[in-house]
C-alpha cells in the first residue's frame, strides 16, 4: 500500500510537469490530483524535491535491473539514456527549474551503483584494495556523467546508442588495465618492503658481530645467504 501511494505521487508529479514547472507545483496540487491528504504524503516525503528524488531513482532502478555486470554494463548504461529520454519533460523541467545538481545527483547514483558491480567483477582475480576499486568506479561514474549531463544540455538530440556503442568501444578492457596496474603497484611497493626490512636486518648483523659499518656493495650477497636459508653468522 506504501509503495503504491509513492508511485500514485510520482505520477500526479510527472502528469503536473506537463502543465508548469516544478518551482510552481503545490503539494496541495499532488494530492488533490491523486486523491490523498496532505498528511499522507508527508508520511512519505519531506517535500516535492525528497519526491523528485525517489522518483528518479526509482526509475534508474527499472531501467538498469540485471545490467550490472561486465558483459552487460553497456546496455545498462543505455537503459539510463533511455529512462532519462522516456521522463524527458519530468527531466528537463528539474533540469532547468530547480537545479542541475538534482540531476547530477540522480545519475551519479544509478552510474556509480551500476560501475561497482562492473569493477568488482572484473577485480575478482586481482589483488586490489577496495579503496583503489572505488577510486575507479569513481572516475568512470564522473566521465559518464559528464557526457550524460552534455547530453541533456542539448535537448536529447543526439543519439545516444552510437554514444554508448563508442564509449565501449573506446574503454575495453580498461578497467581490467587499471586493476592490474594497481596490482603491480602494490606488489612493488611489499617488495620494497621486504627488501628494506631485509636490509635492516643485515645492518644489524654486521653491527652485532663485527661492529663493521654496512656497505650496500655486500647487501646481495646477505639476500643470497638469506635466501638460501643459510645462517651468515656461522
Amino acid at each position: 500500500m506504501s509503495n503504491t501511494t509513492k508511485l500514485a505521487l510520482e505520477a500526479s508529479l510527472k502528469k503536473l510537469l506537463l502543465k508548469k514547472p516544478v518551482d510552481k507545483i503545490t503539494i496541495n496540487d499532488l494530492t488533490e490530483d491523486c486523491g490523498i491528504s496532505r498528511m499522507a504524503f508527508y508520511y512519505h516525503f519531506k517535500d516535492i524535491y525528497d519526491l523528485i528524488e525517489w522518483a528518479c531513482l526509482e526509475d534508474g532502478k527499472r531501467a538498469l535491473a540485471d545490467k550490472k555486470t561486465y558483459s552487460t554494463w553497456s546496455e545498462g548504461l543505455e537503459q539510463i539514456f533511455e529512462a532519462v529520454l522516456e521522463n524527458k519533460p519530468f527531466i528537463l523541467n528539474v533540469y532547468h527549474s530547480v537545479s542541475q545538481k538534482k540531476i547530477e545527483s540522480y545519475l551519479y547514483k544509478l552510474t556509480y551503483d551500476l560501475l561497482a558491480d562492473v569493477v568488482e567483477e572484473e577485480c575478482r582475480d586481482a589483488a586490489v584494495s577496495g579503496e583503489d576499486k572505488a577510486l575507479i568506479a569513481e572516475f568512470y561514474k564522473y566521465g559518464f556523467v559528464g557526457m550524460m549531463l552534455h547530453w541533456i544540455d542539448g535537448g536529447m538530440k543526439a543519439d545516444y546508442r552510437e554514444l554508448v556503442q563508442r564509449l565501449s568501444t573506446m574503454l575495453h578492457g580498461s578497467i581490467l588495465n587499471a586493476a592490474r596496474n594497481f596490482e603491480q603497484k602494490q606488489s612493488a611497493s611489499l617488495s620494497k618492503e621486504t627488501e628494506t626490512s631485509v636490509y635492516k636486518g643485515y645492518k644489524q648483523d654486521k653491527i652485532e658481530m663485527r661492529g663493521d659499518r654496512a656497505e650496500m656493495s655486500d647487501f646481495p650477497l646477505y639476500l643470497n645467504t638469506v635466501a638460501g636459508g643459510l645462517d651468515r653468522r656461522d
